[in-house]
Order: C-alpha cells, then structure tokens, then sequence
C-alpha cells in the first residue's frame, strides 16, 4: 500500500493539535510553544513512527506527553481563584442564550485535567473513543468514563437537566455535551 510522507502530512494536523493545545494550556503563547515543541519531538524522532498507523493519534500523544511532563517539571503555577485570567480566554457570545460560552468555559475549566482532556478529544476533536485511549495511553473504557463524568459535572456546574434545551453557536460546546442527550436550539 502507498502511504503519504509522514513530514508532508503533519502540515495537516497543525490546526487540531493547536486546538488540543490550547484546550490543555488555556493560553494562546503556551499553546503555540507546546505545538511547536511536539513538532520538533516528532520531526526529531519521525524515525520511531510506523508508517501506515495513525499520525494523528501519534502527534497527539506527543502532545499531551510534552504538556504533561512540562506541568510536572514547573514548579509554579499561576494562581486564578477568582476567574479573571481565564475570563480573558473567551469572547463574548452574540447571544443571550441559557449557556453562554464563558459560563461554559469557566465550568470547563475547573473540570479535572483527565475529564477535560477526554471531552476535548472525543467531543470536539472527533476523536473516536479507540484514538483517544490511544492517545492518552488508557483503556477505552476509562476514556468513555472520564467523558461520562466530564459532561455529568459539567451540566451539574451549569445547574441544567438532562431534558432542557440549549441556546448554543459554539459547536465545541455543542460536540460536548451532545454525549448526554442535550441538544441545541
């Protein structure tokens, strides 16, 4: 079988593992860093890839490895009790919706590293459950359960129920919480 260059297709995963970094990060700089530092990993060890598996899931790996290891090593972090960093992150929506995206984004945002990582790539990255147990190095099933109590917290947060209806644009939001049955008007 003819598989495309591994180096020519990375170019492809640039914006998705932009997303993915700054889901992790929550800051546009460390996002780019961290996208940059995982394409020289992966540039530097394109050696170690088996072509013909998925560079997605590998790249992403690679990721959230450098994110992981990076947050490990820091022996500080920036402190934010009262939201006022992260409510820099979001824009306003246009909307007067029930949800809007910076409630959303501060709930997101206080949901436990492994919970918001698995929303992130099975909800809005399109991720199957397969691809990110992979990527996170787990068994599908911790995947689908870390998912399962990202979205329970999450409409917990937001004080909504299972059955009420959303006004929503962001199709990030949309792709998370569509895995508890709300849907969007």
């Amino acid at each position: 079988m003819n598989h495309r260059d591994p180096r020519d297709e990375i170019v492809d995963h640039l914006p998705a593992m932009r997303a993915f970094a700054l889901s992790l990060t929550r800051n546009s700089a460390a996002a780019d860093d961290l996208v940059q530092d995982t394409v020289v990993k992966a540039w530097s060890n394109l050696d170690k890839f088996e072509v013909g598996t998925n560079l997605r899931a590998w790249l992403f790996t690679i990721l959230r490895n450098t994110f992981y290891s990076g947050r490990r090593k820091s022996k500080r972090e920036v402190s934010d009790p009262d939201g006022a960093f992260a409510a820099t992150l979001a824009s306003k929506p246009d909307h007067d919706g029930r949800l809007a995206l910076r409630d959303f984004s501060v709930a997101f945002a206080k949901l436990p590293d492994e919970q918001r990582e698995a929303l992130i790539l099975v909800g809005a990255s399109g991720f199957s459950y397969e691809e990110a147990a992979e990527t996170c190095g787990v068994a599908i099933g911790t995947i689908k359960s870390r998912a399962n109590r990202g979205r329970q917290a999450l409409i917990k947060m937001l004080h909504m129920r299972d059955d009420e209806e959303m006004e929503l644009t962001d199709q990030a939001t949309v792709a998370v919480l569509a895995g508890v049955g709300l849907s969007p008007c």
